[in-house]
């Protein structure tokens, strides 16, 4: 079975064979998702085009087929590496969302420390010492402690 689908792709020409192994590696990409074999794929596509349109030894076929794969994968890889990419989402990350909030604080803060209600959740805060009732403004946040300054 396997034979005879050999002799059939053989029997198509080399710029075919080269169109089906691209169609195959873009296939494979499905089976097997890892934004590789894709690239590969149509360096093969592309390669199958030249071959039609050029009469290419298949010494000449394979050296464009690997210098195609290396350039798609590097050029893929350069555009992964290099795009900008968003901020990373709050959601989820209460506390990056607390950020230049503002809040009056219940109890006073002491000796440097104290706690903030923000919401439904209760803050551990640092900054100057401030007496109860007094608005404050969330300036950074460092693991679970809010560091604060007065509004």
């Amino acid at each position: 079975m396997i034979t005879q689908v050999l002799d059939a792709v053989a029997a198509l020409g080399p710029a075919w064979s080269w169109v089906i192994a691209g169609l195959v590696l873009a296939g494979a990409e499905i089976l097997a998702p890892g934004v590789f074999l894709i690239w590969l794929g149509l360096a093969a596509l592309a390669t199958g085009l030249a071959a039609a349109a050029l009469p290419l030894p298949w010494q000449g076929q394979a050296l464009l087929f690997a210098g195609l794969a290396v350039g798609f994968v590097a050029v893929a890889a350069r555009l992964q590496r290099g795009g900008a990419r968003p901020p990373a989402p709050a959601l989820n990350r209460a506390d990056r969302g607390l950020i230049g909030r503002e809040g009056v604080l219940d109890a006073p803060i002491v000796q440097g420390a104290g706690c903030i209600r923000f919401d439904d959740t209760l803050w551990r805060i640092e900054g100057p010492d401030l007496p109860a009732g007094v608005r404050v403004r969330v300036i950074a946040v460092g693991g679970t402690i809010l560091q604060v300054e007065a509004a």
